[in-house]
């Protein structure tokens, strides 16, 4: 295709020249991820050490030590100034591997000191672009669920943990529909949004399974041409053992090149997740409205000041932090599901943006979820005295005579109670259901959680 100029100072090659310059969408933004460069030094580390085992006449010793040199730095994050590619490439990714093949072939020979590698022939032998970048978006997904949300998920329900504790014997008000309803320990509610959270890392772990099978070795349409036999379950063995998780290859190459089923699947439980977030920081940050106007329940964090134009104004910028990442993550879910229904006959070529997605969906609920845990759970505490006046000014507390006068007279006593301003008791007595004494008996509110 002709010759092509190339910056001195840079190891990628002509192929990654030319995606870099037809290619100019969201130059600088929409980079390919950095969790899928750093997979493809896993990758390329890997098939260099299984190529030596399978094939050494080709792989040699040298070869494979340059190789593995380079994609150690790869990893390391030592030359991401050499992965300019934009998302919005071909959509096998084809020019993402070769950005590869080119910087890691190009930087091993300078480790060597002499030409030994070549991109295709080396770098990327018995691979195609077809078969590593599924496997590198496989790689970089659980890396990134398992090394940089798990932790963050688990801290967040710590704190929670934690809180039901503190918070131990508070009754409150509850509420459904936005309207009052029978009471509820604080610890209890609580109690909903750590289980919530529970019950994700649950859905994370059990779509993690299927994301550590790799369609490495399938090359270009999953037949395996030009790999060798055993290639694909040793490279398997090889990316285990450089990120010290459990990968193995894909019983059907045919169906991991062209399915993405477990990405729409692993997204579905960081939905869940964000699902779960939204939830949770809106219900903080009612109960915390206010702080004379509003539920004023509990209080959180001051961080900031919350207006430039109203003194003293304080915002729960954080809750709505988390709440603007759960609308990114549901809206990366579509674009998810939408990329990964485009598998014509033997591949997938919507890849990019269906990682691009995938990946800024669990970075985002990681980050959002330390800053989170950080600068607002941590620092909550309930309001008892508010609490305590929110509760027993409850119309609702009258469920607790149903048992002693029946629905219909309770709900005569809550509505004459409402209508006329006065408390349960009164209403309950004027109407004659209880005598003031035998309401005090089986009136407990705080019993009825």
């Amino acid at each position: 295709m002709g010759e092509m100029k190339v910056p001195a100072d840079k190891y990628w090659g002509a192929q990654t020249e030319r995606s870099h310059e037809n290619f100019p969408i969201g130059v600088g933004i929409e980079t390919m991820p950095v969790e899928i460069i750093r997979a493809f030094g896993v990758l390329k580390k890997s098939a260099a050490i299984a190529n030596n085992k399978l094939k050494p006449e080709k792989m040699t010793e040298q070869k494979m030590n340059a190789i593995v040199q380079a994609c150690d730095e790869v990893t390391a994050d030592r030359l991401l100034d050499n992965f300019p590619l934009v998302v919005w490439q071909t959509g096998s990714g084809t020019q993402s591997n070769m950005n590869a093949n080119e910087v890691i072939a190009n930087r091993g020979n300078a480790i060597a000191g002499e030409k030994i590698l070549h991109p295709n022939d080396d770098v990327n032998m018995s691979q195609s672009s077809n078969d590593t970048f599924p496997t590198a978006m496989h790689i970089a997904a659980v890396t990134v669920i398992e090394d940089k949300l798990m932790p963050e998920l688990e801290r967040l329900i710590g704190t929670f943990a934690g809180l039901e504790k503190d918070n131990a014997g508070i009754v409150k008000s509850g509420r459904t529909h936005l309207q009052d309803a029978v009471p509820i320990a604080f610890s209890q509610e609580i109690s909903g949004w750590r289980t919530s959270l529970e019950r994700d890392r649950e859905l994370l772990k059990l779509s993690v399974g299927p994301l550590k099978e790799l369609a490495l070795g399938g090359t270009a349409v999953g037949t395996g041409l030009n790999a060798p036999k055993g290639f694909d379950e040793l490279v398997a063995e090889e990316v285990s053992r450089v990120t010290g998780k459990d990968f193995k290859t894909a019983p059907n190459k045919f169906h991991a090149l062209t399915s993405k089923d477990e990405m729409v699947f692993a997204h579905g439980a960081l939905k869940a997740l964000a699902c779960d977030m939204m939830k949770i920081a809106n219900d903080i940050r009612w109960l915390a409205s206010g702080p004379r106007l509003g539920l004023g329940e509990i209080h959180i964090p001051e961080n900031e000041p919350g207006s430039s134009i109203m003194p003293g104004k304080v915002n729960p910028t954080q809750c709505e932090s988390v709440t603007m990442v759960a609308v990114q993550v549901m809206g990366n879910d579509t674009a998810v599901g939408f990329a990964a229904s485009q598998g014509n006959f033997e591949l997938n070529v919507f890849m990019p943006v269906l990682a691009y997605n995938f990946l800024q969906s669990a970075r985002l609920l990681a980050e959002s979820m330390a800053s989170f845990n950080d600068n607002c759970v941590v620092g909550i505490t309930a309001n008892k005295d508010r609490m305590h006046d929110n509760l027993y000014n409850s119309l609702m507390l009258v469920t607790a005579l149903n048992p002693y006068i029946g629905y219909e007279n309770a709900a005569a006593t809550a509505k004459k109670a409402y209508k006329e301003n006065k408390s349960l008791k009164e209403a309950c007595v004027e109407l004659r259901f209880l005598t003031a004494e035998r309401f005090d008996e089986v009136f407990h509110p705080d019993r009825m959680v």
